[in-house]
């Protein structure tokens, strides 16, 4: 069994088994040894933080530079690395098909599908034409020589779609399509979540917690949440603290924001941690 076998193993393992599991989202290669080191069990990719790392938004990574920093990502940590491949970099099925394998050679032992056009005024594909475009890129992960789990994203609460019986109608077809798990990032509450996950029978993954609070992680695996992103959250936080640094020594020229700053010793010892985790 190769490396990547075992990790798309393990990875589906943690989707069978009782229980929900955290998936924090690295942005290089640094943070996620560090999050390997902490001891989380698998690793999902951040558009956003990946974006802002290279000194774009989000959205405006091509295919290749995505596929070059998973391949980086995969290599870094023994965990199971699944990846935000956005709307699969193009409109077709057949595209997101090829993603999908592309992906799978880079490392990937799962991925992510939007139905997010990146077109304002159509900000969605229709549910048909969505749901086509996650069969093949099922399709093509089912063709793979271990799993690969697909994740279909309904991308309403993102795209100033709010409307939650459209969130369920799409991810019960995503779900009809052979999607092996769903996720409608920006639930608004609890009980949007205890809804969706009423209405499908496929692992649900859920960005942090209910939109309008958050709450504790024991909250979301009560109600059957599987597993819990923080999409870019992590990546910010840390760009966070150096906009934080940066503003204090501008304004005051002191070091306050020491107080909060690991040691470079302790860093260096979770990397090498998570390097071999």
């Amino acid at each position: 069994m190769t490396p990547q076998k075992d990790k798309a193993f393990a990875f589906k393992a943690l989707h069978d088994r009782p229980g929900m599991f955290v998936l924090p989202n690295p942005w290089d290669v640094g943070s996620a040894r560090i999050l390997a080191g902490l001891g989380f069990q698998a690793l999902a990719s951040t558009s956003a933080g990946f974006a802002a790392s290279t000194g774009v938004a989000d959205y405006n990574i091509t295919r290749d530079l995505k596929l070059a920093h998973v391949r980086a990502l995969a290599s870094a940590t023994p965990l199971p690395l699944t990846a935000d491949l956005e709307n699969g970099f193009g409109h077709s099925p057949e595209t997101c098909a090829e993603t999908i394998r592309l992906g799978a050679e880079a490392g990937l032992v799962g991925g992510s599908i939007e139905d997010f056009t990146g077109d304002a005024a159509n900000p969605q594909y229709e549910i048909a034409a969505a749901a086509d475009r996650v069969r093949a890129a099922v399709e093509a992960a089912n063709a793979l020589p271990f799993p690969f789990l697909v994740t279909a994203r309904a991308e309403n609460f993102f795209t100033g779609v709010p409307d939650l019986a459209d969130v369920i109608a799409r991810l019960q077809a995503y779900q009809d399509a052979g999607a092996h798990v769903l996720y409608a990032p920006g639930l608004k509450t609890l009980d949007d979540i205890r809804t969706v996950l009423g209405s499908v029978d496929r692992p649900v993954n859920v960005l942090m917690g209910p939109r309008n609070g958050f709450v504790p992680m024991a909250e979301l695996e009560a109600l059957g949440v599987k597993r819990v992103s923080m999409g870019s959250a992590l990546a910010n936080t840390a760009y966070g603290a150096l906009v934080h640094a940066g503003e204090e020594l501008m304004a005051t020229g002191t070091l306050g924001f020491l107080k909060g700053a690991a040691t470079g010793k302790a860093l260096a010892e979770l990397m090498a941690r998570g390097a071999d985790a």
